[in-house]
């Protein structure tokens, strides 16, 4: 969810104004996630390299993700949207995180779809971690540890890998989002900024994707093409 900075900054406006019209999109696309019956969607909400921005920009991203989960959590409850958190929570304030855990044990049981937000997440960590619990459980034997299993680590476990990448904001770069859960994902970059980034706009991307042959390394042969 790129360019909220970018956004204000043009309006002469704080770029915590832009952050926080970003976090104001987020429920206008969800409903257009729901009509084109989409289960599930990762949002990169702030990431472990995030920290190096400025005090007083950090502390204010989690003073509007206070307030978001505040604001959106009965709307999570009304649409039946399950909350999950991709990410280490640990060094998150302690505000923070307590209301993310609210949010995550309140919508549990919600199947309609699954808003995982990416939050103090870089997927360097988060393979690394993976590949560390994996070697523990399994004793560190090699032979044992298959991608079915190693994927049980994951802070996405039981999500399935990612099949469309929309990267709004005009750069082209994946910045340490998902890279395992991305490796057969169609990737689908646009120079909207992401407060602008509308229903419209995600619609042109599914579009977009579903114009595309995904071969998942293989040959896509007539006959298959046919009944596709």
């Amino acid at each position: 969810m790129d360019g909220n900075g970018r956004w204000a900054t043009q309006r002469g406006l704080a770029r915590l104004e832009g952050h926080r019209q970003g976090a104001e999109n987020i429920e206008r696309l969800l409903d257009t996630l729901f009509f084109y019956k989409i289960p599930v969607v990762s949002l990169y909400a702030f990431s472990t390299e995030n920290w190096r921005r400025p005090q007083s920009e950090v502390k204010g991203l989690f003073s509007l993700l206070n307030e978001f989960l505040e604001k959106k959590l009965p709307v999570f409850h009304e649409k039946k949207i399950q909350l999950r958190v991709s990410g280490e929570l640990t060094r998150l304030p302690a505000r923070s995180r307590k209301a993310i855990e609210k949010a995550i044990e309140e919508t549990k049981s919600y199947r309609r779809l699954v808003a995982n937000f990416c939050i103090n997440y870089g997927a360097h960590y988060e393979i690394c971690r993976a590949a560390v619990l994996a070697c523990r459980d399994l004793l560190c034997e090699k032979d044992k540890i298959r991608p079915n299993l190693f994927e049980r680590y994951l802070y996405t476990a039981g999500l399935p890998p990612v099949d469309l990448l929309i990267r709004t904001g005009g750069q082209k770069r994946l910045s340490n989002f998902l890279l395992y859960q991305i490796a057969y994902a169609e990737l689908y970059f646009t120079d909207v900024l992401w407060p602008d980034f509308s229903p419209g706009h995600l619609e042109e991307a599914l579009v977009e994707y579903n114009k595309r042959t995904r071969k998942f390394g293989g040959l896509v042969t007539e006959e298959r093409d046919s009944s596709s």
